[in-house]
């Protein structure tokens, strides 16, 4: 039934936002502007009163106005929909919606004051409210055996329908601010009916092999005979129990909750991260018992258990350790597939016109991503788990090899529009000079300039000072680009020990920053976000990746790229300029409309961010990810020295799926309400370029294990010739890297090759280039 048009106006005076809407449920006019703006009366009127009669250009008529709906999004309004048509049965709708609500009382102090709820025409109910932070649309419950959600939110860039049947205290006109605490608790509420499968569950492997393999493990046996509450029940308490699954809440916690127990396989699973057990992960009993009283160490928990009986008596044996395979480092690709069609094809003629680094280009692409995105648009991993768009970027690459030409090719497009701002800046500070040079009473009859706010916000060579200042008047972003990253990564703490660090360390996570002048006025940024790019020669490299800078993080938070590139003859192909022009005119269009369209402010004057939330097949991706890197992390085959940087990848990869989302998914004819969602492909494309990062970590750091080596060596043996300085190092190991080696002693390779032959008369040939293949990765 069409909603009264005297209430629809009164709707608008409450502060809502409407649209009109066809029989078909869509709006039926555009209204992308009334997400940000509402209806003035006179032209809602015109638009609710339309009967039909307009013809599109499409030929297609325009639908007569059938309903009236209400944006959510605007002004704080998040909704949620609890739809009950997927229950078979009335009583099943009605038991459910009971249990619910019941439990948002239960946990949300004075609920029925703060929420306006209406029953919709399909018997399911919508809960609306309005807060300082919100998300956008959003699946948050599906109950096993069913396809559609029962719980959603609409959001930014959603809608619902005008309904009559108010249910609750309040009504549309009444709507409450609620605290982000309080939707906090009501989202965890909610996802406790999100059905999560029953698989991965957290149990020991390859403890041990048995001899008779129908003989039953220890811990089958103990998860078999232990009940989960046998282990926690000191620590958790049963708060509320569902049908299929147990409420429980650790003791002196004050959230609504910590997780459940599933009644069926009788296994944990916590959100919390505040206990000794692990969150996200089914636990079974036995996990549980490992964590409690072995410190995580399950064979000592699995001999603990057969000692006290559980477990067939048969004779176990240790598995052979099983390593994988080698990593082929001298095949390493960057994944250009993962950027839009058009910037491929731009990537691709530059390396085949200018022999331009795909790995180089590509890197520069995400910098520049990250610096255009900045903090207008954040990724949600979950509730209190959000990333921004920082990445910072080291291309190594010997002098001459072209890194500078390969970054330029990129980021010129940012580059130009950063010096037409600086150039405005300029112009303006003139101006506000000569006002500021008139007297008084000249001043009092001249119309005011205020000092103009430096828009600049790509940096090179900047003191930490002047970098924070920038950062306060261009609160999006600003970006670090230096040729060289050699000094910024030496003088980090040159002024003061440890406080650059820490400042870098902490603008990496996203995380307030402030400088305390005893002679200038303090200056602090509530949210930095500076993306970092520049390129360092392999050997100055290796002396900063030592265990000091593994040991403090910071070594860990660059992304490395470190292609195998030689330098090219002349090429005689040429770029055309209507490709360079339009590469230009592309990066400058997405550039401009996230700064005017995505780009908002807070009554604070700080930027607020749309979040970008996973939807349920980007979930599932995730988490299969995230685990995978946790394997990895957790492998008895996994180098020690790599697994600090494994952690970081968890941060990065949500934050390069944001990143790939946006350039992907925004553009001048798609809305800035797409950048809202991430989709399976966003997740899987950020998968394949850590796995690039990760080899190429790896990569570099067998490189300068083998580079620092070779240095040891050759000072031990500084006071020898060089040939017996080679000796030494080549009875040590054969296949040591020949082009280092001729570089340390400032000979030619063709000399380290006759050294070689005298060495080993049989080698007439000079080996293969690939001597990384033949290094233990120690």
């Amino acid at each position: 039934m069409k909603t009264d048009l005297g209430k629809c106006k009164k709707l608008l005076d409450s502060g809502l936002s409407l649209v009109c809407v066809g029989n078909n449920k869509i709006p039926n006019f555009p209204w992308k502007d009334k997400q940000t703006s509402q209806y003035s009366k006179d032209i809602f009127e015109k638009d609710y009163n339309y009967s039909g009669g307009i013809i599109k250009k499409n030929g297609e008529e325009i639908p007569a106005t059938a309903g009236v709906g209400i944006i959510t999004g605007f002004n704080g309004l998040e909704v949620f929909d609890i739809d009950l048509k997927i229950f078979k049965t009335l009583k099943e709708q009605q038991d459910f919606w009971a249990e619910y609500i019941s439990f948002l009382r239960d946990n949300i102090l004075d609920f029925d004051d703060k929420f306006v709820i209406y029953k919709t025409i399909n018997g399911g109910y919508h809960i609306l409210y309005q807060c300082a932070v919100i998300g956008g649309n959003a699946k948050i419950a599906k109950l096993k055996g069913h396809s559609e959600a029962i719980i959603e939110t609409r959001g930014i860039g959603g809608y619902v329908f005008v309904y009559e049947n108010k249910v609750s205290k309040k009504s549309y006109f009444e709507l409450q601010e609620i605290s982000q605490l309080d939707r906090e608790v009501l989202f965890s509420v909610s996802k406790y009916y999100d059905y999560v499968e029953e698989k991965d569950i957290l149990i020991p492997e390859k403890l041990y092999v048995e001899t008779n393999t129908s003989e039953t493990t220890p811990w089958s046996d103990y998860n078999n005979k232990t009940s989960i509450f046998d282990v926690i029940g000191s620590e958790f308490d049963i708060i509320k129990q569902l049908s299929d699954k147990y409420i429980i809440r650790r003791h002196g916690a004050t959230s609504p909750h910590s997780g459940y127990v599933y009644k069926n396989s009788g296994c944990m699973y916590l959100f919390s991260t505040g206990t000794i057990y692990p969150n996200e992960k089914l636990i079974s009993p036995f996990t549980a018992f490992t964590y409690k009283y072995h410190n995580k160490d399950f064979s000592s928990a699995a001999k603990d258990i057969y000692k006290k009986g559980f477990g067939s008596r048969v004779i176990k044996v240790v598995p052979e350790l099983q390593i994988d395979p080698p990593v082929d480092y001298g095949n390493i690709e960057f994944p250009l597939d993962i950027f839009p069609k058009e910037i491929q094809n731009y990537m691709i003629q530059c390396r085949d016109t200018l022999d331009n680094s795909i790995d180089y280009m590509g890197c520069s692409f995400l910098w520049m991503l990250s610096v255009i995105i900045g903090n207008s648009v954040k990724i949600q991993v979950k509730p209190g788990w959000v990333e921004p768009a920082t990445v910072w970027m080291t291309v190594v690459g010997k002098a001459g090899i072209g890194k500078t030409p390969s970054i330029s090719s990129i980021v010129f497009p940012l580059q130009k529009e950063n010096n037409r701002e600086i150039k405005k800046f300029v112009k303006s500070y003139d101006k506000f000079n000569e006002f500021m040079e008139l007297d008084k009473k000249d001043r009092e009859n001249t119309e005011q300039i205020k000092r103009p706010k430096k828009t600049q916000f790509i940096a090179d060579d900047i003191t930490l000072e002047a970098l924070v200042d920038l950062h306060e008047e261009n609160k999006n972003s600003v970006g670090v680009f230096k040729d060289e990253l050699a000094g910024w990564i030496k003088d980090m703490n040159k002024y003061r020990a440890g406080s650059d660090l820490e400042f870098w360390l902490s603008t990496w996570s996203a995380k307030s920053v402030s400088l305390n002048r005893k002679t200038a006025k303090s200056a602090f940024v509530a949210h930095p976000l500076i993306p970092v790019l520049g390129g360092i020669q392999p050997g100055i490299f290796d002396s900063f990746y030592n265990d000091e800078n593994k040991d403090n993080g910071f070594i860990d938070r660059m992304l490395l790229c470190y292609p195998d590139l030689t330098v090219e003859e002349y090429n005689d192909r040429e770029l055309d300029f209507s490709t360079i022009n339009w590469y230009n005119d592309y990066m400058v269009a997405f550039y401009n409309n996230i700064k005017q369209l995505v780009v908002e402010f807070d009554t604070d004057d700080e930027i607020k961010p749309m979040i970008a939330i996973m939807d349920s097949e980007a979930k599932i991706e995730w988490k299969r990810i995230f685990n995978k890197i946790t394997a990895q992390q957790n492998d008895d085959g996994e180098n020690e020295y790599m697994k600090s940087m494994l952690p970081k990848q968890k941060s990065y990869i949500p934050r390069f799926a944001l990143l790939i989302s946006c350039v992907t998914k925004f553009n001048n004819s798609e809305s800035k309400d797409r950048l809202t969602h991430i989709c399976k492909s966003d997740l899987i494309a950020a998968e394949k370029l850590s796995d690039y990062f990760i080899k190429m970590a790896k990569k570099i750091k067998i490189s300068s294990t083998e580079i620092n080596d070779i240095k040891q060596m050759l000072r031990l043996n500084v006071s020898k010739p060089k040939h017996e300085q080679f000796l030494a190092l080549y009875q040590v190991n054969p296949n040591l890297n020949r082009s280092e080696v001729a570089e340390k002693l400032g000979v030619s390779r063709k000399t380290i090759q006759q050294w070689v032959n005298k060495c080993n008369p049989t080698v007439t040939q000079v080996t293969p280039k690939n001597v990384l293949k033949s290094v233990v990765n120690s």
